[in-house]
Order: C-alpha cells, then structure tokens, then sequence
C-alpha cells in the first residue's frame, strides 16, 4: 500500500517541477527530461526544471533567448518563432551553431525588416550591428587575469635567463681570479 501511495506522489511531484503551459516527460535517470513548450503563445522561456536536457519551444512568439538559459541543454527546437535578429541573438545563434546545426536553419529572423526571413546560420556580424558587448563580463575577467599571468610568466623567464647569465659570468671571474 505504501508503494502504491510513493508511486502516486512521485509522477505528482515531477509534473509540479514543469512549467505550467508545458508538457514534461522524464528521459531516464541519465538522460533528464524533455521539455515541451511548442505552440504554447509564449512571449518569453519559462524556468526549466533541473535536469532539463531537451526543449521544445517550436510555433510560439519568443523574440529572443536570454544569455545563459540554454547551458546544460542537449537538444532544442525553435522554429516558428518570430526571432529579432540584433545582437541579443548571439547567443542562441552560438549555441544552435555549436549543438542543433539543423535548428540554426530553420530559426529564421522576423524583424529587422532587412533581416526577415533570413535563417540565424547566414547572419553575418556586420548584420547585427554595433554589438558592443559581445563577450560576458566574466569573460573578460578571465582574459585579464589570463593576460597578468602571462605577463608574470615572461617576467619570471626573463630574470631567470638574466640570473643565469649572470651566474656564468660571475663563475668566470672565480676561475679568473684563482
């Protein structure tokens, strides 16, 4: 009787995690869940659940992905959206590129009218515009503590060699002067 009463509650307590316009189904322990939000009218992704590694956002009205929303997903669908194509789109553009080249073909630009219909995998940057910040703030912190270290390194090197030169001639000199 209790585990009849578990298995009730557990399927109860997955379907709480899924966001409310979408339907979730379990993948396996190993492979997360499958996410799907298609033909749902969403102006914006819904939270995920933990654990989510595929994602249906086909036929809605999503403008664009914010930046980070995407990590950890395997797989994603979002054709028949009415994407803006400015720079905020680099990242969806990126991730598509790197994990759904099929997806990246059949997302298409709706706005700027000089984009419409373009797929996101022929986007140029000159296209986008000025995209002043393409790289997240701590990638750039990375880049600057990267270049310290580098710099540290070539320093070190160079007053190792300068020690060692040094060294040869000061060995010089003893044996001279013996």
């Amino acid at each position: 009787a209790v585990l009849a009463i578990a298995s009730l509650l557990v399927p109860a307590a997955r379907g709480a995690a899924c966001p409310p316009p979408c339907r979730c189904q379990a993948l396996g322990a190993a492979r997360g869940m499958h996410v799907d939000c298609s033909s749902r009218q969403l102006r914006a992704v819904p939270a995920l659940p933990p654990g989510t590694r595929s994602l249906d956002l086909r036929n809605n009205s999503l403008r664009s992905v914010p930046a980070g929303l995407l990590d950890g997903l395997r797989s994603l669908d979002v054709a028949g959206n009415p994407w803006h194509c400015d720079c905020g789109i680099l990242y969806l553009q990126l991730w598509l590129r790197d994990f759904s080249a099929p997806a990246l073909g059949s997302a298409r630009c709706a706005s700027p009218a000089a984009l419409r219909t373009k797929a996101l995998g022929q986007l140029t940057g000159n296209e986008l515009g000025p995209c002043k910040r393409l790289l997240p703030v701590k990638c750039l912190q990375f880049f600057w503590r990267d270049l310290v270290l580098i710099a540290g390194a070539v320093i070190t090197l160079l007053l190792a060699a300068w020690a060692l030169k040094s060294s040869k001639k000061l060995v010089c000199q003893l044996k001279l002067s013996r």
